[in-house]
């Protein structure tokens, strides 16, 4: 089972938004994530809110999920006008998963138009979708295109079969290039998500996995760390004995290759896992995410953040359905984020990107002597760039903190230095 979901408190069931937060939206861009619940076969390694079902009974499952996620866009419609959220077009659309492409293509044009509908979409805004390399056609991709979509992400995660096994994904590797090359010939922007670290895999076979990825010319790559999580079937395997991680020695080995390799081929970092052949093609929706703007996360399970209140839906699609066609909020709960709070995020989600965080960011929440210290011992082991301080060794807040190579390697380390301390107490 996945992790639950964190407490919060009550969320009321017109899904009103504060005053607090309502205030200001304007000047920040609003972005629509839809969840699709629905997979295959769930990989062991998952701790997203998936099923392997298609059909809940009492008239809920794959068939009626486009409806359901659209009465959900007519509902934070609504609800934003009813709580004098400034009416804004939506920045980027993403639909993740699970696996999106479980609906047919005509249903998730259908959400995606009932989105641009009601909200509007920026022109020229992002909008993707991931796809399984097993669970879309070339029709599908072409027909994506037609309806609005700009972009795919590809779950390749490995070329390696071995690896594939352990992680418990059940596409054809062979698969990937053929639906890279139809994603292409459609025009749209292509993504593809690789992962390192997997239990026994070498490091030559991630250089097969990151090589095979390269020639396969996407406009994107990301290269996730293999996170295991409490509650998934990986974890008791390895809980059991049937599997051992990798050292970090290893992992830092393969994030060096992966890194070596890619910026080789005319790839640039933009933030610590992620790649992009040029400023253009850098995933603007996970930007958003990084950058602490707002977003209305659709279906269940997902989760929403405006202008610091933050909320999550019923887990459970049976729940969640009864609710959104009931026109009430699916919200399980929320909370509303201080303003200690917020500049904690900002800081641990910022550091990340390679445009840097601000230093005023870290003045406004830190003693500026106490933060001088921590930049020039940050500087003096490499970590991250000296720009951060002034010709006199301080804090210049004009500039940036940005993390080097060696601190993209250890930037757990740097966030613990620069995060401040909050009282949760009160």
């Amino acid at each position: 089972m996945a992790p639950a979901q964190p407490s919060g408190a009550p969320a009321p069931r017109d899904g009103h938004i504060p005053a607090s937060s309502a205030r200001g939206c304007e000047s920040r861009d609003f972005s629509l994530y839809v969840h699709i619940p629905f997979c295959s076969v769930r990989c062991g390694y998952c701790d997203f809110n998936t099923y392997a079902t298609e059909d809940f009974g009492d008239g809920i499952g794959l068939g009626t999920y486009a409806d359901d996620a659209i009465a959900e866009i007519l509902f934070a419609a609504r609800t934003l006008e009813a709580s004098g959220v400034a009416r804004r077009p939506l920045h980027t659309v993403f639909f993740g998963g699970g696996t999106p492409t479980k609906l047919p293509a005509r249903d998730l044009v259908r959400i995606l138009q009932a989105a641009a509908d009601v909200f509007g979409i920026r022109t020229g805004a992002e909008i993707t979708t991931e796809a399984n390399p097993d669970s879309v056609t070339r029709d599908d991709l072409f027909a994506l295109k037609e309806g609005g979509f700009t972009r795919v992400s590809f779950g390749m995660q490995s070329v390696v079969p071995e690896v594939l096994q352990v992680l418990d994904r059940t596409h054809t590797p062979a698969n990937v290039p053929k639906v890279i090359a139809w994603a292409q010939e459609a025009g749209l922007q292509v993504s593809v998500d690789l992962i390192y670290g997997s239990p026994g895999e070498t490091l030559e076979q991630w250089r097969r996995s990151v090589k095979a990825a390269i020639s396969y010319r996407p406009d994107h790559i990301s290269a996730y760390s293999l996170i295991v999580e409490d509650g998934t079937k990986l974890a008791a395997q390895i809980r059991r004995g049937d599997y051992t991680m990798p050292d970090n020695d290893l992992m830092a080995d393969m994030y060096l290759l992966a890194e070596e390799y890619l910026t080789d081929a005319g790839y640039s970092w933009y933030e610590v896992s992620n790649y992009s052949s040029s400023p253009q093609t850098r995933s603007d929706h996970n930007l958003a995410y990084w950058r602490n703007q707002d977003w209305w996360g659709i279906g269940p399970g997902a989760h929403s953040h405006l202008n610091g209140t933050r909320w999550w839906n019923l887990k459970h699609p049976v729940p969640y359905a009864h609710r959104v066609r009931a026109g009430q909020s699916p919200a399980a709960a929320r909370e509303i984020l201080d303003a200690p709070t917020r500049a904690f995020e900002t800081i641990m989600l910022m550091i990340r990107v390679r445009e840097g965080l601000p230093v005023r960011e870290l003045l406004a929440a830190h003693d500026p002597q106490e933060l001088g210290a921590s930049l020039r011992w940050l500087i003096a082991q490499g970590l991250i760039e000296p720009e951060a301080l002034t010709a006199n060794a301080e804090p210049d807040s004009q500039a940036r903190v940005r993390l080097t190579l060696r601190g993209r390697l250890l930037g757990d380390a740097v966030t613990r230095e620069l995060l401040p301390e909050i009282d949760h107490s009160i």
